[in-house]
Formats: C-alpha cells, structure tokens, sequence
C-alpha cells in the first residue's frame, strides 16, 4: 500500500473546505478509484472533518482517527467505513481529535508517532493506496500522517502567505525524514486554483520554478465549477467531467503515478 500525505500550513487555502485538500484528497482518491481501478482508504486527519461531512460520513458515534490516537489497538475493521463511491473507503475525524492529540502527548507509555502506522499495518494488505488529509498544522497526528506516509504532496496558490508556510512545512518533512521515517518522500508542490490570464499567478508560478519545491507539471486550474461541486457532494469528475479542473486532476493522477514509479525504481 503507498501512502500519501496531502498537507499545507496555509490556513486558507488548504483547509479541507476549500478547492485545494478537498480537492486534492477526495478528487485523487476517487480518481485512484474510478479510473485506475485501485482500491483506497481516504483518512481524514483534520479535527473539523470536512472530509467526512463531503463523504456524509461525519459523526461522534462511529470510531475514527481519534480512536487510532488513543487505543492502544484500535480496531481497523469497526474503524474503517465505506463510502457511496466503489473502490473507497474512509477513516473519518471530528473534534475528538483534538482531544485525542493532548492525550498523546501526555502519554509517555507509549510511542507517540507511529500510533497511524501501526493501526494502517492491519490492511496494509487490503489497499493498493492510502491518502491522508492533513489539517493545516503541525500537530501529533499531522506528525503520525507523516511517519506513516511514503510520500508528501503540498498544494499551494499563489501568494505570500503560502509561500511563507512552505518553507517550514519542507522543514518539518526533512526533520521527519532524519529522525522518525527515512524512506519518506517529498513529492513535491502542485499549483490550485491557478489562473493563466492572471499576471500575479504567471508571475508566482516562475518564482516556484527557482525554489526547491519539486513543482509539478499539472496545475489545477481556478473553475467556478468546483465550489458546487463539494455542494453537491460530487467528485469533480462526475459533476462536471469536461471542466478544467477536473481534466487537470486526471493529469495530477497520472503525474503522481509516473513519479511514484520513478521513485520506486530509482
């Protein structure tokens, strides 16, 4: 199972309720789904659980990341849920977790990071790809998505704040790396909501290109078709499957794939 992490500290643009991690997790898990036949666990790793509301799969009765966090060992088959989309399943969050967090980091029985890895190495087997959909912060279990991920992705759009956070978001991949999971990867950075008539986005989009930030090919173009498209409770691709974004998510997919690949065989 190759396990992917989504994640940006922008508070804006990547919080799951935008175009950008919303975007990126569910449309890349379906697409894995739908048109690469793969089979997907999607885990919501962000206390407000908007990817689970999407997936209307939010509430505090069913177990989900909190539980992973705090049991000592959590039952996956109870944990793990399907969704109405075949070939997609999901691990869902809400607030608990924000008190799950503070409980791990007062627990000093346990190791605190690889609580996500361990609970994923119980249907490792059964999933050819797992997404996580980080919040936009550093936290404990944001540090758990990390050591249990093979890869990293980081959508970002063109402006300052953005741009700022990367730096240390790159910071923290690297210190994971040395200290807790050497065979982590940092794919790289992929532009949302990118605008080609706009001279700011053009202009960002060059800055990108100097830094060390792996840019991917594939930007996701701005459409107005992608804010109803969460409404509607849709992936992208079935709302609206002629719109740009959702051909350039189809691009996304299949750049990740050819770069997974190159990765494994290098």
């Amino acid at each position: 199972m190759q396990t992917l992490s989504i994640i940006n500290l922008k508070g804006g643009v990547a919080k799951t309720t935008s175009t950008a991690n919303l975007g990126a997790c569910f449309n890349m898990a379906h697409i894995l789904a739908a048109v690469h036949g793969e089979k997907v666990l999607l885990i919501d790793n962000d206390k407000q659980g908007n990817t689970s509301k999407f997936l209307n799969r939010h509430d505090y009765e069913h177990a989900g990341m909190a539980e992973i966090m705090t049991e000592r060992t959590p039952d996956m088959k109870k944990i793990i849920q399907h969704t109405d989309f075949p070939g997609l399943d999901v691990i869902t969050a809400n607030m608990n977790l924000l008190t799950a967090n503070l409980k791990v980091m007062l627990d000093q029985q346990r190791p605190q990071q690889t609580r996500l890895k361990k609970a994923l190495q119980q249907v490792s087997s059964e999933y050819d790809y797992c997404i996580i959909d980080n919040a936009p912060d550093i936290n404990i279990s944001t540090i758990n998505a990390l050591v249990a991920s093979n890869t990293v992705m980081v959508p970002i759009t063109i402006d300052d704040f953005a741009i700022d956070g990367l730096a240390e978001l790159k910071e923290q991949i690297s210190n994971t790396k040395e200290d807790l999971n050497p065979d982590l990867h940092f794919m790289g950075c992929f532009i949302t909501q990118f605008d080609r008539t706009n001279e700011a986005d053009l202009q960002g989009e060059e800055f990108l290109k100097m830094q060390d930030c792996n840019l991917f090919e594939t930007h996701i173009r701005r459409t107005p078709k992608m804010k109803p498209s969460t409404f509607a409770r849709e992936p992208i691709i079935e709302y609206s499957a002629r719109c740009g974004a959702s051909l350039d998510y189809k691009k996304l997919v299949e750049e990740y794939l050819k770069k997974l690949s190159e990765n494994v065989t290098e």
